[in-house]
């Protein structure tokens, strides 16, 4: 059974793979910081911060992506950190990606406060901090089955 903050981070996968901007504004908190691969893409130097930023951030996935899926597969709790691993598959712009991903996620009073995509599982875990992490969830069908 996920804690309570990887159920939160599950939900809001769930609403970016519909491009549910409502449901990704409801699990946010109103000074998320949020710092995706996108915003690489999209010659921002600066993450996108708060409801406003998260509208960019999905504006700026539709411009720039024609397909962006993230597809996490293992989910670790420590406290208020939450971290995602799995796999990134995006084209669109002239760029394709298929790649290993980690996700490291803050919750903040049952809100997403901090969100950042590193390019590696390891490096996601050591952002975080975690040393030997039990996963919450492993492998897609486990994702699934949590709903």
């Amino acid at each position: 059974m996920p804690g309570a903050n990887a159920e939160i981070v599950r939900q809001a996968f769930e609403a970016f793979s519909r491009r549910d901007v409502p449901a990704l504004l409801a699990l946010s908190d109103e000074e998320i910081e949020l710092r995706p691969v996108t915003a690489r893409v999209a010659g921002r130097r600066d993450p996108y911060r708060g409801h406003e930023g998260m509208r960019a951030y999905m504006a700026d996935v539709a411009r720039y992506w024609q397909e962006l899926l993230t597809e996490p597969e293992e989910l670790y709790e420590e406290g208020d950190l939450v971290v995602a691993t799995g796999r990134v598959y995006a084209w669109g712009v002239g760029r394709v990606i298929d790649s290993p991903a980690g996700w490291v996620f803050r919750v903040r009073n049952g809100r997403l406060a901090y969100g950042a995509v590193y390019d590696t599982r390891r490096a996601a875990l050591e952002a975080a901090g975690f040393a030997e992490p039990r996963a919450i969830m492993s492998g897609r069908r486990r994702l699934d089955e949590a709903s």
